[in-house]
């Protein structure tokens, strides 16, 4: 029993609870008992939910900012084409940029010198991007490092005056989930977690048709990350320290769930109308990582600490029951040599969508509509932002043009005084799936509570604002 609830702090975060005389269950506000002593299930993940929202940042509207100064942190893999993206949105000035390798910072700064940037430069050192946090002419920290970084540098971006943008996931642990809640309450700062994938074109798409009654009542949707990164996992350049491969050889569960999960999130209103209320995670064995690992040892004594170490499985599936008796279905699989997937499947009472694989597809009854006459509902449902700067987005690209109108959409939101389409509550649950599926995997399947990181205002929250009636006057430059 104590080993067992050790092991469930140790996958949180909660490790400074105490463990004596159930006062776990105490802290956590459970509302349901161990059932029997040879097992552990149905812990309540709620630490921090006994207490109310210092402040409700769903919705909030932080004052407008004609400018928008940003700093960035993180220059290996996406950080170069945010700054890019960036730097071509009115608006926007880019203050300074942070990489631990100097050579990173170098190249981005080459590649903003025919368009006069001259930002500040911070690296060398471990704590490099504090000092570029310190500074007091910097509106907006963007962070594109390795997971475990994200949580600790926009907590302190915040608690030093700035919002925080955050590649996904926003935080690894349940603890750190919390503590980016109570700061950006606290803080009254913004904490958007970039989930590129909301801003993807039918997404956005299937987004409005939910909103104004195309599929009927929402019952199920299906999300997923499945896409083939094994050979870039075990690649020295392809990601810095191995950081990568050390997340996926130590840690078994749903690692990386929010590409699926942000945009059905939004479909079904979670936070906003309707919540989570807890899931069940099943994952398969290690079929491929492990043996990888072998045989490159094999010949390279580097990956020889990479032998026998705990992997997740291929193929984790998850599946969440809402408050509203509603189904999700979120899997990961970046192992498998499959065809890449986010599925996004949206079923309702009147018709359902499926994005993967593409061709996507929309139903109405039982019968797949015509693609004459998806060409239709297309110029019905496309919503104000996509018919705004989509096709600009497109040419600029970026994952066909989904980034940029993530970073598009952020500022406009930040220059006229908007509240955000993703706020810390959606970047503190899509985030705690990863940690919530590793305790389910870990007690065999156990269903796990999902905490409430609203405490309430889900119930009144307004969703996400499709129309643009307000802004949407941010120009794209060049």
């Amino acid at each position: 029993m104590k080993n067992n609830r050790r092991n469930f702090l140790k996958i949180t975060g909660l490790t400074g609870l105490s463990l004596a005389g159930g006062s776990l269950l105490k802290v956590l506000g459970a509302e349901t008992e161990i059932r029997d002593k040879s097992t552990i299930d149905n812990f309540p993940a709620a630490a921090g939910g006994k207490r109310s929202p210092v402040f409700n940042m769903s919705g909030y509207a932080a004052p407008k900012l004609e400018k928008v100064r940003i700093g960035f942190i993180g220059l290996g893999n996406r950080g170069p084409g945010h700054v890019s993206a960036m730097s071509l949105i009115e608006g926007v000035e880019i203050k300074a940029l942070c990489d631990i390798v100097p050579e990173e910072v170098e190249k981005v700064r080459k590649s903003l010198e025919p368009k006069g940037i001259k930002p500040e430069l911070y690296s060398g050192n471990a704590d490099a991007w504090k000092r570029m946090c310190d500074r007091d002419d910097i509106d907006l920290v963007y962070i594109c490092t390795p997971w475990d970084m994200h949580a600790p540098m926009a907590i302190y971006a915040m608690q030093h005056g700035k919002h925080a943008a955050i590649e996904v996931p926003a935080a690894v642990t349940m603890d750190e989930c919390w503590e980016l809640v109570e700061t950006s309450e606290k803080t009254r700062k913004h904490c958007m977690m970039m989930e590129n994938c909301c801003y993807d074109f039918f997404e956005l798409l299937t987004l409005n048709m939910a909103r104004q009654g195309f599929f009927g009542d929402i019952v199920h949707c299906e999300g997923a990350y499945i896409h083939n990164l094994l050979s870039s996992n075990f690649n020295k350049k392809a990601y810095w320290n191995m950081w990568r491969l050390n997340e996926n050889s130590r840690r078994q569960g749903n690692l990386y769930p929010t590409h699926g999960l942000g945009p059905i999130c939004q479909i079904m209103d979670i936070n906003r109308g309707d919540k989570m209320e807890f899931l069940v995670s099943v994952m398969s064995r290690d079929f491929q990582m492990n043996e990888v690992a072998k045989t490159l040892a094999s010949t390279d004594g580097f990956f020889q600490k990479y032998v026998n170490n705990p992997y997740r499985g291929n193929m984790t599936t998850t599946t969440v029951l809402t408050n509203r008796g509603r189904t999700i279905m979120i899997q990961h699989d970046v192992t498998s040599p499959n065809v890449y997937s986010r599925i996004h499947k949206v079923s309702g009472t009147k018709g359902a969508a499926l994005k993967y694989p593409l061709p996507a597809k929309i139903s109405v009854g039982d019968s797949w509509v015509s693609d004459e006459e998806l060409k239709v509902i297309e110029e019905k449902y496309t919503p104000a932002i996509v018919r705004k700067v989509g096709e600009l987005a497109r040419k600029v690209g970026g994952h066909g043009g989904m980034d940029f109108l993530e970073n598009w959409r952020l500022i406009d939101c930040l220059r006229n005084g908007l509240p955000l389409d993703q706020d810390v509550y959606d970047a503190a649950l899509w985030s705690a799936i990863a940690p919530l599926s590793e305790w389910s995997v870990a007690h065999k399947s156990n269903p796990v509570n999902v905490p409430d990181f609203t405490r309430g205002t889900w119930m009144t929250n307004v969703p996400v604002d499709l129309l643009m009636e307000k802004g949407g006057n941010t120009k794209v430059l060049g």
